[in-house]
């Protein structure tokens, strides 16, 4: 069982047997927690929206707790280590994958006690209007590349962008994940308070076969309980 809490933007929190895992928060509500439990703290990059400093205020309420947090930025703590694009990491129980952003920093792949859980961070198929053709080539193939690294992989819950401004290339990315993985729930994400790209997602043609995997975000604060048998 897995219980998933959407925080706002791509801050997500997921608790799992006796650990949390709390995903590039920065804002939003946190929800009340057992701190008897673990907790893994995981920054993706130092980006404003994805990097709250506040994250090391959790010390003062976990007697067991990790940051994991990605070399560009400067920790805080003893408790944290840094990890780098292409790394492997193991840390209280949990084992920790990167891959390497086509933006800043590091996306997780992250295993914990028979569950896997996916963070893209700011790895996306950026594809920019009014950029040159040479650019959005090239962060096409940087996307897939990477993506293809998590082929074999088996993943519980993934947390992928969904960017408006991207206009209507804002799915190309989760579309090629979903696709190119075995993901069995998927939770958009990077779509800046714009709720009704959830609605735009389930009547796109590329959707059609992964629609019913697709977690609908609603609010902020908002709970999903994850049965380890869903399909």
């Amino acid at each position: 069982m897995m219980r998933i809490t959407y925080l706002g933007h791509s801050g997500f929190l997921a608790e799992v047997g006796d650990a949390y895992f709390l995903f590039d928060y920065y804002k939003g509500a946190m929800p009340r927690m057992d701190t008897s439990k673990k907790m893994f703290v995981f920054v993706s990059h130092a980006h404003y929206d994805h990097y709250n400093r506040n994250i090391f205020d959790f010390r003062q309420d976990f007697s067991e707790i990790y940051y994991i947090l990605s070399s560009d930025i400067t920790a805080e703590t003893e408790e944290a280590c840094s990890i780098k694009p292409n790394e492997e990491l193991e840390i209280g129980g949990c084992r920790v994958r990167t891959l390497r952003s086509n933006d800043e920093g590091v996306a997780f792949l992250v295993h914990y006690h028979g569950q896997t859980l996916y963070h893209a961070g700011d790895l996306n198929w950026w594809h920019w209007e009014g950029e040159p053709e040479a650019y959005n080539t090239g962060m096409r193939r940087s996307y897939q590349a990477e993506i293809n690294k998590l082929q074999g992989e088996k993943i519980d819950a993934a947390f992928v962008p969904v960017d408006p401004r991207l206009g209507e290339q804002y799915c190309w990315g989760i579309d090629c994940f979903m696709k190119r993985t075995d993901t069995k729930r998927v939770f958009p994400m990077h779509f800046w308070g714009n709720y009704d790209v959830f609605d735009r997602l389930m009547l796109e043609q590329c959707t059609q076969e992964y629609r019913d995997r697709i977690m609908k975000i609603e609010q902020e604060g908002q709970s999903f309980l994850l049965d380890k048998s869903d399909n």
